[in-house]
């Protein structure tokens, strides 16, 4: 069975100095290259927000970064301002081995839909193409890496394993923003879903 390693978001903005920095998260950029040599093709994920993304907390009067609120497809974190498409802070962090990708698949393009999975915008139904990419490359095992395990990675392993793949996240691999709990909880989710945490 082929494998894919997908790695989530290594982008600036991610990083310690970024804008939505997740603590560690360039602690991580070495062991994902070096995963890289393992697996039969290398995908990357980046975020690529509009500056006047609807996920933005900046873009809604009087809210707070980190709130919570309802759009048409369901409860959204209103984030600070990242990955604004064509910043330095939406490039993926200079010692990822980023040439070694077979592909890149930009999300969060649509400005009214945020997008954490790899698979899916968060209307769980608006597909990206990751999948039939990889099943076109008969591409059934999965390894999931990067940032942020609670969040976007933990949403593509999961509809990875609902689409019928074999997902593996590599928690070693990962760093959480860990949001209210939200590491704890994704790791339930993840499990209930048939992902393999190792």
């Amino acid at each position: 069975m082929a494998k894919a390693l997908i790695v989530i978001d290594m982008q600036l903005d991610f990083c310690p100095g970024g804008r939505l920095a997740v603590a560690g998260g360039d602690e991580i950029v070495a062991p994902i290259n070096d995963l890289m040599a393992d697996f039969d093709a290398v995908v990357l994920t980046q975020d690529w927000h509009p500056h006047d993304h609807a996920s933005f907390a900046d873009n809604h009067p009087g809210a707070a970064a980190f709130s919570v609120v309802d759009m048409a497809y369901g409860p959204q974190v209103l984030w600070p301002a990242h990955c604004v498409i064509g910043t330095e802070g939406a490039g993926f962090h200079p010692a990822l081995a980023a040439d070694c990708a077979d592909l890149v698949i930009r999300k969060g393009f649509r400005p009214q839909i945020d997008s954490y999975s790899a698979f899916y915008e968060n209307d769980h139904r608006t597909p990206t193409g990751l999948a039939g990419y990889l099943r076109d490359r008969g591409m059934e095992d999965l390894a999931f890496v990067g940032l942020a395990h609670d969040f976007c990675v933990a949403w593509s392993a999961i509809d990875a394993a609902k689409l019928g793949f074999r997902a593996t996240v590599i928690e070693d691999a990962t760093r959480a923003i860990d949001l209210n709990g939200s590491r704890e909880a994704a790791r339930e989710d993840m499990c209930k879903a048939g992902v393999v945490l190792a």
